[in-house]
């Protein structure tokens, strides 16, 4: 490859932000510029995240982070990941004539995390007052910010919809009943009253900057907020992607109950490198099954944008997927044989599998002891969930729509060497209707359980469910790296490719995230209606007619995107000497890096 970039590689040693939307980006930077450190950066970037791009998270939502702190030298996860609801039982939903949970709507929603999170980052990692932290936030949803087109798309896409069905969001997303112009100045007033409000009755509590932010939480849980969001279910039976109308079932205990927490990451050991990933309740742990399968591979001998490279990678992804569909869920709940999985004995005989053919199997590994979530799996893939079009509140990300939903990412990296990279996601605009009066929607993850018994995913009060969001840091000889991605199922798949391309080939960063991608559709999907798409795998047209021809004669069943459309990655790394790095994709024109 060329060392042509679309961008500069972003170098300096103060600091690099980098994210998913160019105004959150720089009000991370503007954090650090403040004095704040990494950590007051990245909750100034998440929560300016919910306000430029709203059809991707809100703060009902959640949000894992991976952290390394220097002043503590420890690298650990926090989970602002929300469980189901106490009264969130197989049996209520199957008595609803349901045999999947909807994707949109009430019955969808699970304990909301993210802003819970934040705090919990910010409390115990951060130096700057709430109030400093929250100000960029708050200023961009009461005076404005310039709309992305494919959210001013979005909201006209569903204008009818909201007025008929959520009048709620229709006075917020589309006021004066008119969908934003793409680029206008987009106003949220409402959104901007809660964060005042919580900034302002925080600061009843004191001049301790701890107290405060503890404050906020409580009110967010037993306060105003808890009032307006309970207030509103207490009544509210909205339709959903089901074609029908529900009630919620989460409760005030729920979120009065819950708190985000810390735990100790997973990790892997490649090519010298430690990479640090969540657990089970998230789709973390596949990047790594996906290294361990990979590692008997000569890939450095291989083309990077070569049918041999994606072919492979795109084989090993596809066993490592089965295994997330068997085996993955709430660890907390279930025993997880991660151990097993990811050990050597497990992985040589899985990449034993792979052939110069395209599979058209399912073919979740064989864990003593655990069979029988293999067979489920089995079974549950080869069912016809392929129900057509996908309706508009659908919130999975797709190639062929504007009304799609994704995710947000940052990474965050300061001088003294802490790092942040978090994965937000959840309360789409789209999927759920806003709670009147604080101007953001719940969430719709439960989505991701099914109603079956016995299965680490089955629907369970108390239970995490098992998310796409998987943000990653990784560390090598005193270099440390964070990176992610949005994406849904795409999500570790993209940061899987990344990075064998930065590790084998010694490619900056940019050059990694301007280099084309592909992934798999073969495996069954997160979101709903739960599709396989057996051999199916998307690819960019940059890696050229001839790559694309072989891999439909290995038996992919090649589907091409349109140029530039594949991937969301940003990244940002550490020397051991203090230099900094950062880069994002230059798709949908959209993420930055920034840095000095």
């Amino acid at each position: 490859m060329s060392d042509f970039t679309t961008r500069p590689e972003i170098r300096g040693t103060f600091g690099a932000v980098t994210s998913t939307h160019w105004i959150a980006s720089t009000v991370g930077m503007s954090i650090l510029e403040k004095g704040g450190n990494a950590f007051d950066a990245a909750v100034a970037t998440g929560l300016t995240l919910q306000v430029v791009e709203p059809h991707l998270n809100g703060p009902g939502g959640d949000m894992p982070a991976i952290f390394h702190s220097a002043k503590t030298g420890k690298t650990e996860v926090l989970c602002a990941q929300g469980p189901a609801p106490a009264a969130a039982t197989i049996e209520y939903y199957k008595a609803q004539g349901l045999t999947l949970i909807p994707g949109s709507g009430l019955l969808a929603t699970v304990v909301p995390g993210a802003f819970d999170g934040w705090m919990l980052m910010l409390r115990d990692h951060g130096s700057l007052s709430l109030r400093e932290v929250m100000a960029p936030t708050i200023s961009y949803a009461r005076d404005g910010h310039p709309v992305l087109p494919r959210v001013a798309n979005t909201i006209a896409g569903l204008a009818d919809y909201f007025a008929d069905e959520w009048p709620s969001s229709a006075a917020v997303w589309t006021p004066g009943g008119q969908a934003p112009e793409p680029n206008a100045l987009f106003k949220n007033p409402d959104l901007a009253d809660t964060y005042q409000r919580l900034v302002e009755l925080a600061e009843t509590a004191g001049d301790n900057r701890e107290q405060q932010i503890d404050a906020a939480r409580h009110e967010w849980r037993e306060g105003f907020v808890a009032d307006a969001i309970f207030d509103y279910l207490q009544d509210a039976y909205v339709m959903d992607v089901s074609d029908k109308k529900h009630s919620a079932v989460l409760a005030p205990e729920d979120l009065k109950s819950w708190r985000a927490t810390y735990e100790a990451p997973l990790s892997y050991e490649y090519e010298g490198w430690t990479v640090h990933k969540t657990h089970a309740w998230s789709q973390g742990p596949v990047m790594l099954q996906g290294l361990a399968i990979l590692k008997g591979f000569d890939l450095g001998a291989m083309d990077p944008f070569g049918v041999e490279f994606v072919h492979t990678v795109t084989e090993a992804m596809k066993l490592a997927y089965a295994d997330r569909e068997a085996y993955y869920g709430d660890p907390a709940q279930s025993e997880i044989p991660m151990d097993y999985l990811l050990s050597e004995e497990y992985n040589s005989e899985r990449r034993k599998l792979i052939t110069d053919q395209a599979s058209t199997e399912q073919r979740p590994g064989r864990v003593p002891g655990f069979e029988h979530l293999a067979d489920a799996y089995i079974e549950r893939s080869a069912r016809d969930f392929n129900v057509g079009p996908v309706a508009a509140q659908e919130p999975t990300m797709s190639h062929l729509t504007e009304k799609r939903g994704d995710t947000v990412h940052l990474d965050v990296i300061d001088r003294w060497g802490n790092m942040v990279a978090a994965t937000p996601s959840g309360g789409w605009l789209q999927s759920s209707p806003v709670i009147p009066g604080l101007g953001f929607p719940l969430n719709s993850r439960a989505q991701m359980f099914w109603l079956e018994e016995g299965l680490p995913t089955s629907l369970a009060p108390g239970r995490r469910p098992r998310t796409t969001l998987t943000p990653s840091l990784a560390e090598k000889d005193g270099t440390q790296l964070v990176f992610g991605t949005p994406g849904g199922d795409q999500q570790d798949q993209w940061q899987l490719i990344w990075f064998l391309r930065f590790v084998h080939w010694g490619m900056e960063l940019q050059q990694c995230m301007d280099a084309p991608l592909f992934h798999s559709m073969h495996f069954q999907g997160s979101f709903f209606p739960r599709e396989v798409r057996p051999a199916e795998m998307m690819v960019e047209p940059a890696f050229g007619e001839a790559v694309i021809g072989e891999l439909r004669d290995r038996g992919h069943n090649v589907v091409v995107a349109d140029p530039w459309t594949v991937g969301r990655l940003t990244a940002a790394l550490r020397e051991p000497d203090g230099m900094l790095r950062a880069a994002a994709t230059p798709r949908l024109m959209q993420a930055y890096a920034v840095g000095r």
